[in-house]
């Protein structure tokens, strides 16, 4: 939706752009996926199983396959699920805003039915404003709407493809595809997704992203229990200086949230940023500081629960994460 976009933000579409092609090489590449036909793991081109094989035909003690499910089954998942839940609770839905395939599918849609439309979503009552953060003026042009569908369609056949390719053979799958030689069960399972998803995507990307995404949800729970954690924070010292725009911040953002709130009415932003970029451009170029910023520790705890921080030694400017994205 910018014309110019922020070192910041051009940074996260490399993660997006890196993270979505690991997710549909994966598979393929034998890096993570189950197979159903095999029925367990393969990691990293190795076969990930609990020896529960091995335990029936003896060949194993009681004692060994035991160890075996705890070191093999239960630490792993509990290492991932930790992490995730720490990171959750340290900096918000990063994963979410800066990595999810999912979600970056939803942004791409976001800006082509913007540009259909001038909304974001199709539930959207009113246009979003023309002048962009930087300063351009968008002309709404109904000719996007064609690639809008055709971008929804083409990702939910891609997804559909792709999250079979994680559960049986991937040559097994796309060589079919190619040669239209698909079984009923694979053809079914494509049909059905791809069906399922280009609704999502072209109706209810923002709602499966706030209320359906459990990966989304649990990130978020994660993150309101911890009141110092990362936040998008706003100078409401400088709150006069918003007067010259047209919330460009609050329009800009893909959740549909006003990052200017309290953190309990943002639950399900993403760090995306994209709200402190627009914010950086708009008084940029009034010669401003962007009144909005990533904050964390005692300079969060105003955000998250709207009462001014308590005092605290040192320098809070070492408790805040700093925002240098340029131009």
């Amino acid at each position: 939706m910018f014309k110019r976009s922020s070192t910041l933000q051009r940074r996260r579409s490399l993660f997006q752009a890196a993270f979505f092609c690991l997710f549909i090489l994966a598979p393929p590449l034998d890096l993570f996926r189950f197979d159903l036909n095999l029925n367990h793991f393969v990691l990293f081109g190795n076969h990930w199983t609990l020896g529960l094989d091995a335990l029936i035909e003896g060949d194993i003690s009681s004692l060994q396959g035991s160890l075996n499910i705890i070191l093999r089954g239960f630490l792993p998942l509990l290492l991932v699920i930790g992490g995730l839940i720490w990171v959750a609770w340290r900096f918000g839905r990063f994963y979410c805003g800066w990595l999810c395939p999912h979600f970056s599918v939803v942004e791409m849609i976001n800006r082509l039915m913007f540009h259909a439309s001038g909304r974001q979503s199709l539930w959207e009552r009113q246009p979003l404003p023309r002048r962009q953060a930087d300063g351009t003026m968008v002309k709404f042009d109904w000719r996007y709407w064609p690639l809008t569908l055709l971008s929804a369609a083409f990702f939910a056949l891609l997804w559909a493809v792709v999250l079979l390719t994680y559960l049986l053979p991937p040559e097994e799958i796309y060589h079919n595809l190619l040669h239209a030689s698909l079984t009923p069960n694979q053809a079914r399972f494509i049909g059905v997704g791809t069906l399922l998803l280009f609704i999502e995507f072209t109706f209810a990307r923002h709602l499966f992203c706030r209320f359906g995404c459990a990966v989304g949800l649990f990130q978020s729970l994660a993150w309101m229990a911890n009141d110092r954690g990362l936040v998008v924070g706003f100078d409401r010292d400088r709150a006069r200086h918003c007067s010259s725009c047209n919330s460009a911040c609050d329009n800009i953002c893909p959740m549909r949230l006003k990052p200017r709130s309290i953190k309990r009415r943002m639950f399900t932003c993403t760090e995306c940023a994209q709200c402190i970029t627009a914010c950086e451009q708009v008084q940029g170029s009034l010669e401003q500081r962007s009144l909005l910023k990533w904050v964390s520790d005692a300079e969060a705890v105003a955000v998250a629960t709207g009462r001014p921080a308590a005092e605290q030694s040192g320098n809070s400017a070492d408790r805040t994460i700093p925002f240098n994205g340029g131009h």
